[in-house]
């Protein structure tokens, strides 16, 4: 019976904050537009910055690693860069999450639900309008990657869904120990380091096995490989959907465990 409360109360808790879907959605809109108000590119800003990064980038690399196919290391590059970008801004701002929003939660009754919701919505906005900006200037480089695009729904859902459980955790952490906000973005640098984002991962020799420790890499890793070699890898996708799934409920169990000490704890 106990458990089946719990249960009960976390999908109370997930539901309250749907409902009020368009009213986060709405504010990250408006923090969007707020970011780049009188600017006359407006958010262009977010694809144009990645697009000179990866311009860059794809020129010294491809030249340091003697790459044969230019334009296919391009697209990789690409894809690696601006998938890598969204997850690392959104893990990034997690563990400061609750406690910039620490007057709001002490003096009304919102869910709390709702600002790791607003945050996910504000971090999406960024990467589709980012995303989509890359993308169709990769399609220069490999036109099939177009048509590509589809069939990597799947892969593509897993990293949202990723987005927002992972976020959602550190930002709880983050509550409970104030050391988080200063080892996420250590972690964060040595992930990118360890990643196959700048470089293929038969690169890494013997240390190929530390890609299947890096959960951020095997979501980057299934949707740029789906887009670029129009394929499924069943088996690996359905083990980072049900690794979706346990994040998911673990961090909703966490935060309702945590919900009634979070006021005192910010």
């Amino acid at each position: 019976m106990i458990k089946n409360k719990r249960k009960i109360r976390i999908l109370d808790i997930l539901f309250e904050a749907i409902k009020l879907r368009k009213v986060w959605w709405f504010t990250a809109w408006s923090r969007t537009e707020e970011r780049f108000a009188r600017t006359s590119l407006g958010s262009f800003w977010l694809g144009l910055s990645n697009l000179l990064s990866i311009s860059l980038l794809s020129v010294v690399y491809g030249t340091v690693f003697k790459v044969d196919n230019f334009n296919k290391y391009v697209v990789y590059l690409g894809l690696g860069m601006v998938l890598w970008s969204s997850i690392s801004t959104s893990i990034g701002s997690a563990p400061n999450l609750l406690i910039q929003n620490e007057i709001k939660i002490k003096n009304t009754n919102i869910n709390i639900l709702f600002y790791p919701f607003e945050e996910w919505s504000f971090q999406l906005h960024n990467f589709i309008q980012s995303f989509l900006i890359v993308f169709f200037a990769l399609i220069f480089f490999d036109s099939s990657i177009f048509i590509n695009l589809f069939i990597a729904i799947l892969p593509l859902l897993n990293f949202l869904i990723f987005m927002f459980w992972c976020p959602l955790l550190i930002c709880l952490l983050g509550v409970r120990f104030r050391d988080i906000y200063q080892l996420v973005p250590i972690l964060l640098q040595l992930t990118f380091l360890l990643s196959p984002i700048l470089y293929m991962k038969e690169n890494l020799g013997k240390l190929i096995w530390i890609v299947n420790l890096n959960p951020i890499y095997l979501v980057i890793s299934q949707l740029r490989d789906s887009i670029i070699e129009g394929r499924l890898n069943f088996i690996p996708i359905i083990g980072v959907l049900f690794m979706n799934f346990i994040g998911v409920i673990f961090s909703l169990l966490y935060l309702n465990r945590l919900k009634s000490k979070i006021p005192f704890l910010l």
